[in-house]
């Protein structure tokens, strides 16, 4: 039996997180064959995950360059795919949520005529410029796409809502399947500081805050109620990793850099990450990623943005939406801080983001598809 031929597009550290282990499950299968594409949207934070993963991509396109807007990011990668997808003639081009890789990738795969597998389907605020731009990438890739890989079934019935065309599956979320072989118990990071913290005695915060509708007055007053929140609390640490941004930078050197108890950091790899998260005590992210992975190791997350596409975390009690204004976010973290009740009531909630199957599940949709298998994958459910 001649092979499929699986094409896996994707150019950020996020999308590589949660499409490694995808490929590894493609590349099991003797049915299909897989070809790896990446972009390098973001290049030195994609590299570390594919070493971390040991993915070597069949096609580079390596398309990053500095201060590059969002309208080269894309050119580059629809003039790229081109020549890759007319040498390679894949079967099915998967892409993962909501990057302008994503969107690109999908638009040159519909202009090749070649059939598209949307990875984390579905999610969606209905605010076009929140989050910019990743509502509408991942909007205009559900009308590109053939089969919808929804994380959950909320995302699903958003497509349905839509009235969106093409194959749907529930599937849980591929990042806590990438969880199961980047956590592991007494682990070493490369970062001194970090084995230093006493994760025991002190109550270690972990935040990120780099996505671009924060920019100006709402990453200031995040800035300030992170500074508020280490002057309040003596048992408290906050570890940053900053993104490369130079407006993040700039904005976290201004208001963070030398305030005791906060670590501000360079971006950590993907295992040094989670495994900071299973040790910490709580998350606090403008992240959509962390928003997934964090349940699944049992911490509370409270969000810096003024709404999610993942509004399943917050119905299941493992987060809570802090918004951008100082005051609240410093409330709701003095809340977590000081109520062992309400930390417990949202440790021990339900993941509903994943069973560590989900990779599975996505191939077991592409072989039925391709009607390489009889039956539909059983849709996930937490």
């Amino acid at each position: 039996m001649e092979k499929k031929r699986i094409m896996t597009v994707f150019g950020t550290r996020p999308e590589a997180i949660k499409m490694a282990p995808l490929v590894g499950a493609l590349m099991e299968h003797p049915n299909l064959e897989s070809i790896c594409c990446v972009t390098a949207q973001h290049r030195e934070m994609l590299d570390g995950v594919l070493q971390l993963f040991q993915i070597q991509p069949q096609y580079d396109l390596n398309i990053m360059a500095q201060q590059q807007s969002l309208s080269q990011i894309t050119s580059r990668c629809l003039l790229g795919m081109d020549q890759v997808l007319q040498e390679a003639k894949p079967d099915l081009v998967l892409v993962h949520g909501d990057t302008s890789t994503t969107f690109a990738g999908a638009l040159s795969a519909f202009y090749h005529k070649i059939p598209v597998g949307h990875v984390e389907a579905g999610l969606r605020t209905y605010d076009k410029y929140s989050p910019f731009p990743e509502e509408m990438n991942r909007t205009m890739v559900g009308a590109l796409a053939d089969l919808h890989f929804c994380p959950t079934a909320a995302n699903r019935d958003n497509l349905l809502r839509e009235k969106i065309a093409g194959e749907m599956f529930i599937t849980g979320n591929t990042v806590i399947d990438a969880l199961k072989t980047t956590v592991v118990p007494g682990y070493q990071f490369t970062d001194e500081r970090l084995n230093q913290l006493n994760f025991k005695e002190h109550k270690v915060i972990l935040v990120t805050c780099h996505r671009r509708e924060n920019y100006g007055l709402p990453m200031q007053q995040i800035m300030l109620a992170l500074r508020e929140i280490a002057e309040r609390f003596e048992d408290v640490q906050l570890v940053y990793p900053v993104h490369l941004s130079p407006i993040v930078r700039e904005t976290a050197m201004k208001y963070l850099d030398g305030v005791p108890r906060i670590h501000l950091i360079d971006p950590l790899p993907a295992d040094e990450m989670h495994n900071l998260m299973a040790l910490c005590y709580f998350v606090m992210t403008d992240s959509g990623g962390l928003q997934e992975e964090a349940p699944a190791l049992g911490k509370p997350v409270l969000v810096l943005r003024r709404e999610t596409e993942r509004p399943e975390a917050i119905a299941a009690g493992t987060v809570r939406l802090a918004g951008v204004e100082q005051d609240e976010i410093v409330a709701l973290a003095t809340q977590l801080l000081s109520s062992e009740a309400e930390y417990e009531r949202m440790a021990r909630a339900v993941n509903p983001y994943g069973d560590g199957r989900a990779c599975d599940r996505i191939v077991k949709g592409i072989l039925w598809h391709f009607g390489l298998c009889t039956e539909k994958p059983l849709d996930f459910v937490p």
